[in-house]
This record gives C-alpha cells, structure tokens and sequence, in this order.
C-alpha cells in the first residue's frame, strides 16, 4: 500500500532504545501491511507468541509502532508461549499474515552478550530483506 517506511530514528524515539526485538517488530508489521495490502491503525488485529518477557517484549513496540495497533484500542496481543510467532490479520480483506523467526537468526540472538552486539546486529536486521529473517505465511483465516 505504499506505506511510509519506519526509520530507525522513529523507532528509538518510540521505544528508548535501539535492539534487534524492536527491529524484528518493525520489519514484520511492515511487512505484513504490504503483504496485506492495507493501511495501518484499523481493522487489523496483531497477536505476539512468546513475547511475554523483555527483551522479545521490545517486538510488541517495534509491531504498535509499524502497524498502528495498540493497547488502547484493543487490536494487539501478547500470547504465551515457548516460540515466537506473530499474526496480523486484516479485517476488511480478510487475510492474515504469520511470521515465525528462521533457525539461524533465533541462533544469533540467543548469543548476544553486550548491548553493543545487540545494537550492531539490529542495524544489520534492519537492512536485511524479510524473507531472509522471517519465515511468511500469508492465508485467509
């Protein structure tokens, strides 16, 4: 839909700090919106698997700033669970969107240290196409 392009700027602002969760969030609600082909804020709903505790938390921020969705109207979730998984699913076309991290990048943030490690490998999340960190699923519900 052509929508504008989250900087990494803009997500700093939003979330405080620069780290590869925040990253991840971005690049997927972003990504999901072109795949849906729908604009963010509404009728959409977003639900995050094994994102309950910080640092995977950072995901939801980088999700509510990319998609539009929020707390306040109810439109995202986080879920339990012992992998990570996000669904954005558009109401109006009625399609939806999952994302599953792949192996090797699930490997790499498991073995960050320092924030520094952490800051360099959100930079080169960031540059990377979706399809290389993200394994996608796009169906009707």
């Amino acid at each position: 839909m052509g929508s504008k392009k989250i900087t990494l700027k803009a997500g700093i602002d939003f979330h405080g700090h620069l780290g590869p969760w925040l990253v991840l969030g971005i690049l997927a609600g972003q990504t999901a919106l072109d795949k849906l082909g729908c604009a963010k804020y509404f009728g959409l709903q977003v639900k995050a698997w094994g994102v309950i505790h910080k640092p995977k938390s950072c995901l939801i921020d980088g999700l509510q700033l990319s998609t539009g969705a929020t707390y306040g109207k109810g439109s995202i979730e986080k879920l339990n669970s012992p992998s990570v998984k996000v669904e954005v699913r558009s109401h109006k076309r009625n399609k939806k969107v999952v994302f599953t991290l792949k192996q090797g990048l699930l490997q790499k943030l498991e073995k960050l240290n320092t924030h520094a490690e952490s800051e360099t490998l959100a930079k080169r999340i960031f540059k990377s196409n979706p399809s290389e960190i993200f394994c996608i699923k796009l169906s009707n519900p």
